[in-house]
């Protein structure tokens, strides 16, 4: 099968391949890095990070673009107020994001596009633009985008645009009216705000300029995938082709995907509703990583996701299966008498396995429909398990139904258990920022308990019970449990892990 994704320009499914025949070139709307990034940014870069793996897996190569803006209102606002250049500001925030990512398993792109350093590219597409009659100065010195030059304008947000007042202007870079005006492509300097000089004046870019040039920069006139949320579909992504298509009479980009917003606890996320988290808010609350990650894609993209604690709390108890369910297969023995070149021991576990990953493929080539992926997992997982209790489980079968577990975790990446390294580096953050009453007691009682001091618990409970001390060995395993550590003892020896 093919991948078939939703197209916004056409509102239909559209086949998703690279025009070239060679790599799938996309871009990505990245962060406006004025302030750490919420649950709600970070599913629509875990839902384009879910179509960038799933791409690789099918063996499609991709050339990936995502941009940092760190030159807009806010940011200047921010900057400010907080009296530093706003290239200190914004590093600040940059790190926090690409750290988040980090947590969350999100893969980095092909390339990291930052707008303070297009500016030169940006000039020039707004010299093209007034060459080709669709860009005009203003008597400060701005330029703006003249609605009127392009008819096309509103195709892709499907909005009636007829009533738009000829020559009404906003300058503002982010706006929520229906009404289409003249957007400003480039802002004449204002006293005390970054700015810089050039051919069409000093100033500094409008925000919807900048995603046009660096993405032509790096993927040509024309590509194959523009993706964010919805809530960029207008003005920011409407104005980008405009300005795009204007110069170039080619389509900007030949499919948009976009993500839906999420709820938290069936209300719109807001700080003042109370219900608005950062990644780093939840790892503080001690849900691991992992989870999160889960929880923000186990919903179709195209779905609203009703983020909630006990969905939280369900993605928690899934990752853990998942792990428990790996480790199991990872540790099935041949039985005795069983050749090494059987195929398996049982028609039925193949056919499975085989089902488990011909409906997993299936789901994510139907516009990425990861509830259906995930279903035909854990659908295996529950069926195995049943037959491993009895007996019908054997080596070449755990290894199949392990190639199906790397398909799965190729794209959901959950299985690997890295979530003590992100909730240390939250912790970690929340000490230096100040702010470490936001941790929970047991959240910090866990992470003063270091690996170091693990393994030692655990090598004194072993010569505990060689001397027959069990009061001792039992002892240490209750402290151990009650700081989040789980001890497994096998014929290997003993494992541990943070709950």
């Amino acid at each position: 099968m093919t991948l078939r994704l939703f197209n916004t320009l056409t509102g239909q499914l559209d086949e998703l391949a690279p025009s070239d025949g060679k790599a799938l070139r996309m871009y990505a709307c990245g962060p406006t890095v004025y302030d750490y990034g919420h649950i709600g940014n970070f599913r629509t870069f875990l839902a384009v990070d879910v179509l960038r793996r799933f791409l690789l897996l099918r063996g499609v190569a991709v050339r990936h673009v995502m941009n940092i803006t760190d030159v807009d209102d806010k940011i200047i606002r921010n900057a400010g107020a907080a009296g530093v250049p706003i290239g200190q500001y914004t590093a600040v925030y940059e790190q926090a994001f690409f750290d988040d990512l980090e947590a969350l398993r999100v893969q980095r792109p092909e390339l990291i596009a930052r707008a303070t350093e297009h500016i030169e590219r940006m000039v020039e597409l707004v010299q093209r633009l007034a060459a080709a009659g669709a860009a005009y100065p203003t008597e400060d010195g701005s330029w703006y985008f003249r609605l009127k030059a392009f008819p096309e304008y509103g195709k892709l947000s499907k909005k009636d645009l007829g009533g738009m007042e000829d020559g009404a202007r906003v300058d503002v870079d982010e706006y929520e009216k229906d009404s289409a005006r003249d957007f400003a492509l480039w802002k004449a300097a204002k006293p005390g705000e970054t700015s810089w000089e050039t051919a069409i004046g000093r100033g500094r870019p409008g925000w919807h300029l900048e995603c046009s040039a660096m993405s032509m920069e790096y993927l040509g006139e024309s590509f194959d995938l523009h993706a964010g949320g919805e809530d960029l579909m207008f003005p920011h992504h409407e104005n980008e082709i405009a300005q795009s298509e204007s110069v170039t009479h080619k389509p900007f980009a030949r499919h948009w995907m976009h993500v839906r917003f999420l709820l938290v606890e069936g209300r719109k996320m807001s700080k003042s509703e109370g219900n608005f988290y950062t990644l780093r808010d939840l790892l503080l609350k001690g849900f691991k990583a992992s989870a999160i990650r889960l929880a923000l894609i186990s919903v179709p993209y195209r779905h609203q996701l009703n983020f909630t604690f006990d969905g939280l709390t369900e993605a928690t108890a899934a990752v853990e299966r998942l792990r428990t369910f790996a480790a199991r297969l990872k540790n099935t023995e041949w039985p005795a008498g069983l050749s090494p070149h059987t195929r398996g021991a049982d028609a039925e576990v193949f056919e499975i396995v085989d089902t488990a990953k011909r409906d997993f493929y299936a789901a994510l080539d139907n516009d990425l429909n990861t509830a259906e992926a995930r279903a035909a997992i854990f659908d295996m997982i529950r069926k195995l398990n049943t037959l491993a209790d009895s007996g019908r489980l054997h080596l070449s079968d755990s290894r199949a139904a392990l190639a199906v577990l790397a398909d799965f975790d190729a794209v959901f990446d959950v299985i690997e258990d890295r979530d003590a390294e992100a909730t240390h580096a939250a912790v970690a953050w929340a000490k230096a920022a100040g702010r470490l009453q936001e941790v929970t007691p047991e959240l910090l009682a866990r992470q003063e308990l270091t690996g170091e001091a693990i393994e030692a618990l655990v090598a004194e409970r072993t010569v505990a019970k060689k001397r027959r001390d069990f009061a001792r060995a039992d002892q240490i395993r209750k402290e151990l449990a009650e700081k989040g550590v789980v001890l497994e003892d096998s014929k290997d020896g003993v494992r541990w892990k943070r709950k």
